[in-house]
């Protein structure tokens, strides 16, 4: 079974790299982040790198290593390219393949070119992670009625931050979406940490489910 998983977000900085990382080590997989805008600090690669156990092989290089923490296409523009969408195909990669996207879904990749418009081109499956606090019912249906609109498949939300059922259950129903399990907080956080959190909250055989909900 070739697997390729899209793990996206409803924005930035709720967490979707720390699943990312959690799922990539449960598959056994590998790890790609095509476009890393802002290399500060940790890049998203290199956290997932000591968030794991994997060898470095496993986290592949990215297409576009980007300067400015911001958008994709402004970021471009900042170091003076244009992202080319043609040397983004995550197909002829090594798999179980985790792809984690930059910030949001509707974030632009170039002036023409929204990243969920690339995702719609990929039609890999997409795991939709949101966080649990204020606001979330309404950044986590608008981004599942785009998916849907686009004819991605949805394997389901994964919920990150502290436990919120009503919100949780909110998403789900209207989004008719799975709810495939929710990763808390973790204080002391490293690699046995997280895959035991992991573990703890979510069944690999369920996440992969991708007959379960469609478009």
């Amino acid at each position: 079974m070739t697997i390729r998983i899209v793990v996206a977000g409803t924005g930035t900085d709720i967490g979707k790299t720390i699943f990312a990382a959690a799922l990539t080590e449960a598959l056994d997989g590998y790890y790609w982040k095509p476009v890393q805008a802002g290399l500060a600090g940790d890049t998203d690669a290199e956290t997932v790198n000591r968030l794991t156990t994997l060898a470095e092989s496993r986290i592949l290089p990215e297409r576009y290593r980007l300067n400015t923490p911001a958008s994709p296409h402004f970021a471009a523009e900042i170091d003076g390219v244009e992202i080319d969408s043609k040397k983004l195909s995550p197909f002829g990669l090594p798999t179980p393949l985790v792809i984690e996207t930059a910030g949001g879904l509707m974030v632009p990749l170039t002036r023409r070119l929204l990243q969920i418009d690339l995702l719609a081109q990929w039609r890999l499956p997409v795991i939709l992670c949101a966080s649990t606090q204020l606001g979330t019912i309404n950044h986590s249906l608008l981004s599942i009625e785009a998916l849907k609109r686009r004819a991605i498949p949805i394997l389901g939300v994964a919920f990150i931050g502290n436990e919120n059922p009503d919100s949780e259950r909110t998403i789900v129903t209207f989004g008719a979406v799975r709810r495939l399990g929710r990763l808390p907080r973790i204080d002391n956080l490293n690699a046995d940490t997280l895959q035991a959190a992991f573990a703890e909250n979510f069944a690999v055989a369920d996440v992969l489910d991708i007959g379960a909900v469609g478009p």
